[in-house]
């Protein structure tokens, strides 16, 4: 958290590494740009003006993680797989494939299916944040991934949602009376804190020590 607004703060940069901070900016610069672009397809999708959303990204919540799945052999156990199921807090999330498959989606008939890596492209999960914004008409995509290739795999997702202080209330375009605004407005901000909150354990009140 910087200046009390939630969402911003520094990096801590492992020292024994010295051409992976340079590395990791440019990556995220060009996710910044990306992402961008990608905000305005999403704003053309939904019949507003292609810039519509850059006001909302004067300083985006723009998360980037370095992870690692090792393979898992034998009998898959939902308790213990790479990551389990979940969806992403922000709007949208970029990440890079390449050719070692482990992200599965859930589709719309409730079964989990590959999300086949292509050479050359991206994946973009929609997040928690755009299914608010756009009234459900945009859904959370509900993802999990399990290492079956045999090999290691790197993942670097990123993860972009709006300033922090946005106010995030349903758009005009996605609701009417047959289908009235399903979330009450809040704060993009408030709204990954809340998910964070309820997540992680070590964030979570022990309600017992309360006097």
């Amino acid at each position: 958290m910087l200046a009390g607004v939630f969402g911003y703060g520094p990096n801590q940069w492992p020292e024994q590494l010295p051409g992976f901070k340079p590395a990791l900016l440019a990556y995220h610069a060009a996710m910044l740009d990306f992402g961008r672009r990608i905000f305005a397809a999403f704003a053309l999708a939904l019949e507003l003006d292609e810039e519509f959303f850059e006001n909302y990204l004067n300083k985006p919540m723009a998360h980037m993680r370095v992870l690692s799945y090792p393979s898992q052999s034998g009998a898959i156990d939902d308790a213990q797989i790479g990551i389990g199921a979940h969806s992403d807090y922000e709007c949208f999330t970029i990440l890079r494939t390449d050719e070692v498959p482990a992200l599965q989606v859930l589709n719309s008939a409730g079964e989990w299916i590959q999300a086949l890596p292509i050479p050359g492209c991206f994946i973009v999960n929609v997040g928690d944040l755009m299914a608010r914004w756009t009234n459900g008409y945009f859904a959370s995509t509900l993802h999990r991934a399990i290492n079956a290739s045999g090999r290691q795999r790197y993942s670097i997702p990123f993860f972009f949602g709006p300033d922090s202080q946005s106010l995030i209330e349903v758009l005009p375009s996605c609701q009417n009376p047959d289908w009235p605004a399903q979330y009450p407005p809040i704060s993009a901000g408030d709204y990954i804190r809340s998910r964070f909150d309820h997540t992680y354990f070590h964030r979570q009140k022990d309600d017992s020590q309360t006097l």
